[in-house]
């Protein structure tokens, strides 16, 4: 197997010591490879007096050193239990030795990477996701109470997250001289991400977010902007995240005993798309922009005219799929469609025999307004005003050509180095005149809770006025350094914007105009009508805020109720419980009548 490996731990905005400890242990040759794989592992320590570092740290040691010690081509899962032996005893050790100081121990993730499988053991709170055929699934089970509280359907995903009783594990390393290990198994394709992270991390998190992130960005991209999203929702605990992307396998079988290896790797790795190569002999292959989950972008030259390209060429095996194919062509299509100095160009490729799908773009040098943002926090007003009204112009021309971006977010806004602004990423976006996408849960397709509108909290698909309050909270965020609504997880932040306004932004900037704020609150309006009807109207009072009517919307603001849809959800479910008990009640009654008459 190989595999592109990258992670990121910090102690987070509020803890003073980081109490996480990651781990990844790679072969250097082929042999070692088929014989014993390679292993991330993610543990998450519990303890005082900075005695979760030490058991953190230690089961990692102790997991590494079991792992090299096991025989070669051992079952995955027996060098696994071999591994939580060895972390649980070297702590249950320690803490019989500490003699009274306070006892401690750890959460242990590990995932083993050999042939064509991830294997999996698990115990605590962090947790594993895979990313697969576009679709994002959790593996592992949180070992705590809220986990348990979730199972029996006592409390809902939303109230597991932010749960007090999300801190109480029911399983460690560590705390008892035996221990219990889950297992998993997951056959994995070239192109497919396992994402290990903490429950500092996770809960601040929706996993359309995740999914979004890991597919778009190469893990060394991904692990920064995963943490950083947590940081900017007030995370309290320390960050830990790995992502670890599939580059090729090995099939292992056997041929009268003797063990065989088949290896693969995906197209655009392999001979297909190289460097160095011209595809469909026009697009020399230059260099490799970044690769995601689902698709690579490569700078390339056009060999007709000698320019500068890029182009995104999916992984092979997404081809098959109907849903991402629909959505690369969507994309493609808008891209085509819309010609404007602030939207990312895609070329006319009708001339080009493609021997696969690709889009070719634009090549664009610089940084997105993301990365900006979290350097400079808060921005200058007039700095902000100035790419709010450029990015008004781009959904005004947008707008007037039927498309409706809806996952407007400073990671699709792209500050160029020449000082132009491009809107990126339609892969999601309403296009009139073409079909309906369609797809199941939360996914990308709802939009980012910081920045997504009430109606597509309530699942609506939102017209031009969905895009002018991204606008607005993408306003809010660059001028205060902080997002519109906070929370302890992303499902509060999402009904808290349905229940209620923003804090005023000059309470949090009070260099901030009164004519500002009210142009960023006109934006963030609850009801759509409510909005500017028009970013085009918007546009016109960012290029004048001195001569905005300031009409008191900071004063009027009402104060979220993020439980609000949760009384509701339980009045309903209370409502479809009472139904059948009256009715069972009022047959009982009946009968009990036939039979006293009787």
């Amino acid at each position: 197997m190989e595999i592109s490996y990258a992670s990121l731990s910090t102690a987070g905005p509020i803890r003073e010591h980081n109490e996480d400890c990651v781990v990844c242990w790679q072969p250097q040759g082929e042999s070692e490879w088929r014989e014993r794989g390679a292993i991330a592992i993610l543990a998450d320590g519990v303890g005082g007096q900075d005695r979760g570092e030490i058991a953190s740290k230690l089961a990692c040691d102790e997991a590494v050193k079991s792992f090299l010690e096991a025989k070669p081509l051992a079952a995955p899962n027996q060098v696994l239990f071999q591994m939580f032996s060895a972390a649980n005893v070297a702590i249950y050790d320690q803490n019989l030795k500490g003699h009274g100081a306070a006892r401690m121990a750890t959460t242990l993730t590990v995932c083993m990477f050999r042939h064509n499988e991830v294997n999996i053991g698990h115990v605590g709170d962090c947790r594993v996701y895979a990313v697969q055929q576009g679709r994002i699934r959790q593996v592992t089970s949180d070992h705590s109470y809220a986990g348990v509280q979730l199972k029996l359907g006592l409390i809902t995903v939303e109230e597991a997250a932010s749960s007090q009783m999300r801190s109480v594990l029911t399983r460690t390393v560590g705390q008892e001289p035996t221990i219990r290990v889950d297992y998993h198994t997951i056959t994995v394709s070239p192109g497919d991400v396992i994402v290990q992270m903490c429950d500092g991390v996770w809960t601040q998190l929706t996993e359309g977010e995740i999914l979004d992130v890991v597919s778009k960005q190469a893990p060394e991209q991904a692990c920064p902007s995963l943490v950083r999203m947590a940081e900017r929702r007030g995370a309290d605990d320390n960050l830990s995240v790995q992502v670890i992307q599939i580059q090729g396998i090995e099939r292992l079988s056997y041929y009268r005993g003797l063990p065989t290896y088949q290896k693969e790797s995906p197209a655009v790795m392999g001979t297909e798309v190289e460097v160095g190569q011209v595809l469909d002999g026009r697009f020399r292959i230059t260099d490799v922009i970044s690769r995601s989950g689902m698709a690579s972008i490569f700078k390339a030259i056009d060999l007709t005219d000698n320019s500068v390209v890029a182009l995104k060429v999916p992984f092979m095996q997404f081809e098959s799929d109907p849903g991402f194919y629909q959505r690369f062509q969507r994309e493609q299509a808008i891209g085509q469609a819309l010609r404007h100095p602030y939207i990312l160009r895609m070329m006319e490729d009708e001339a080009v025999k493609k021997s696969r799908p690709y889009i070719v773009m634009e090549f664009l040098e610089g940084q997105t307004l993301a990365h900006l943002m979290h350097t400079i926090r808060p921005m200058p007003q007039a700095d902000a005003l100035k790419i709010a009204s450029r990015v008004c112009e781009a959904l005004h021309y947008m707008h007037e050509h039927d498309v409706v971006h809806r996952d407007l977010k400073p990671d699709n806004v792209m500050i160029c180095n020449d000082g132009s602004i491009r809107i990126m990423d339609f892969g999601i976006a309403k296009f009139e005149g073409r079909r309906r996408l369609t797809f199941g849960g939360f996914t990308p397709a709802m939009g980012t809770p910081d920045y997504m509108a009430p109606e597509q909290v309530r699942g609506r698909r939102g017209d031009a006025r969905t895009d002018i309050y991204s606008l607005g909270a993408i306003l809010y965020e660059m001028l205060t350094g902080s997002v519109p609504f906070e929370g302890a997880n992303p499902f509060i932040i999402m009904n808290s914007r349905v229940s209620g306004d923003p804090v005023a932004p000059r309470k949090r900037n009070d260099n901030i105009s009164p004519q500002v704020e009210e142009i960023v609150l006109h934006a963030m309006a609850r009801n759509p009508q409510d909005r500017y009807p028009s970013a085009l109207a918007m546009k016109q009072e960012l290029d004048n805020p001195e001569a905005v009517e300031v009409t008191g919307r900071a004063q009027r603001l009402v104060k979220p109720n993020p439980i609000s849809g949760n009384l509701k959800r339980y009045r309903l479910v209370a409502i479809c419980v009472a139904i059948p008990l009256i009715i069972l009640a009022v047959a009982l009654f009946f009968s009990h009548f036939r039979i006293a008459r009787k």
